[in-house]
């Protein structure tokens, strides 16, 4: 049996007219030999009569701190609803469908509630009414607790509820369909001329999503790399191939592969001024929960970026210890991506050079295997990402 995993994000349930592309979707599956297993979001997004955020907005915010297991239940209900929905419109092209909660469909998880983690998969009951020739309609996003309460993933979880069940039932590959042809070069909202990457790897993609780019759940892709099931970006609203993300990726001329990039970070400068309270500085940020990135450590001198957020929060903290800093605010963080770019040299004066023609300040710089970062102000976000772009020919 040759099982495939079809996830439809929210925008693809929305409205008849796209629910009819969902059910050509499973339709092609199932005439291409496949026994498809298909995971749904909540229809529509915010605003939206059953979107997640919507049901949100029909109790309190001191209800929601108090009552986690009953917000899980609550937010549940969108997935739960698109699974019915979709069944009946199957039903409709006489392809009997079974709905599903995650819990139902084999997921169960532990007790953090609203952000659940995954302990085990039993697919015992979607194997079953795969053998019977039925399409099983799983809501995505949720599980169930071992007390038998419904748990959620966190946010974007539907991505991970189809690896989960890709990697449970060996599936030949896991399917995310959502509004966009699949990965680009860089965001066509900001480069004109971004295309298409057809084949890209677990570990470049992995970046993308980590850094801002808002196609997949990360940990739908930590999942799918560990057991080798291959993932499928495509548009529910277009037949294009879309972005195949696997180990292996296809021979190209580019040792890069895209661009991303990270807007409200604020750069932090911080002196010896008090040499306990400099060295103990990353310890209380860790206890404080503010995370930081883009870290340079000097002798006299630690300088790393925070999210705007944590800003008032962090000069609370520096007051306290009293400790010397100055911050620059609106800055943004370019990631320029790409597993060939491992010991090439001269990326970096690449990247300089091409910034430094449009007269763009960089104000920070780290590197990895695959990954360059460059912060530069938000003002500059928009010029910089074309100006990498056109400079590594990715259009």
């Amino acid at each position: 049996m040759k099982i495939l995993v079809q996830k439809f994000g929210g925008t693809s349930v929305s409205s008849e007219e796209n629910r009819k592309l969902v059910v050509k979707k499973i339709k092609t599956a199932l005439e291409q030999g496949y026994s498809p297993v298909v995971v749904v979001s909540a229809m529509g997004r915010k605003g939206a009569p059953y979107a997640t955020d919507t049901l949100l907005s029909l109790v309190g915010e001191n209800f929601k701190r108090n009552n986690p297991q009953a917000i899980d239940l609550l937010m549940g209900c969108g997935e739960i609803l698109s699974t019915v929905v979709i069944s009946e419109d199957l039903f409709k092209d006489n392809i009997l469908a079974v709905p599903l909660t995650g819990g139902q469909a084999g997921i169960k998880t532990n007790d953090n509630y609203n952000n659940a983690a995954i302990l085990e998969v039993k697919p015992d009951k979607l194997l079953e009414l795969l053998n019977q020739g039925k399409v099983p309609v799983v809501a995505g996003f949720q599980g169930v607790s071992e007390m038998g309460f419904l748990t959620t993933l966190g946010r974007g979880g539907s991505d991970v509820t189809g690896a989960i069940l890709g990697a449970a039932l060996k599936a030949d590959e896991v399917q995310i369909y959502t509004d966009v042809d699949g990965i680009m070069t860089a965001d066509p909202r900001i480069v004109s001329d971004a295309t298409l990457i057809q084949n890209i790897s677990y570990d470049e993609v992995f970046q993308f999503a980590d850094q801002g780019a808002k196609v997949i759940h990360p940990r739908a892709v930590e999942i799918s790399r560990k057991y080798n099931i291959p993932l499928v970006i495509k548009n529910t609203l277009s037949d294009c191939e879309g972005t195949t993300i696997s180990h292996y990726v296809e021979d190209s001329d580019s040792i890069i592969t895209g661009i991303t990039h990270m807007n409200d970070r604020v750069q932090i400068r911080v002196s010896d001024n008090n040499q306990q309270a400099y060295e103990s500085l990353f310890d209380i940020l860790a206890e404080e929960k503010i995370s930081i990135d883009l870290i340079n450590v000097f002798p006299k001198e630690k300088i790393f970026t925070i999210a705007s957020y944590d800003l008032s929060k962090f000069k609370e903290i520096a007051n306290r210890i009293n400790l010397n800093c100055n911050h620059i605010e609106s800055c943004s963080k370019i990631a320029i991506i790409g597993s060939k770019m491992r010991g090439i040299p001269g990326v970096m004066a690449k990247i300089l050079k091409a910034l430094t023609r449009e007269k763009i300040e960089v104000l920070q710089t780290a590197d990895s295997h695959m990954t360059i970062w460059c912060l530069v102000e938000s003002k500059n976000t928009q010029r910089a990402i074309n100006a990498l772009h056109k400079e590594f020919n990715l259009g």
